[in-house]
């Protein structure tokens, strides 16, 4: 039986965070992500509490969930009346 291969976690940068919630991401790290100014990045928690970044995609299905949450006041039964044949 071969033992299981861990991967391993390391830090490439870190950045402090403004009183108004804001961080610079790094150099390093947007040159790692492939970042251009624009770019939506995508927050993913996994069940053991860890929290990822990574660049959203284009019709990027976590991203599209995660804002569709944003997305309530124009979901009405209304709107989808008004909106249905589009």
């Amino acid at each position: 039986m071969t033992p299981s291969k861990r991967s391993a976690v390391r830090a490439i940068a870190s950045s402090r965070l403004t009183s108004k919630g804001q961080a610079t991401v790094p150099l390093p790290v947007r040159k790692k992500l492939h970042l251009e100014p624009g770019d939506t990045l995508v927050f993913e928690e996994s069940q053991a509490g860890t929290v990822r970044i990574r660049k959203a995609e284009p019709l990027d299905l976590e991203f599209l969930k995660a804002l569709e949450k944003t997305l309530s006041e124009w979901n009405s039964d209304n709107d989808e009346k008004s909106y249905r044949d589009l």
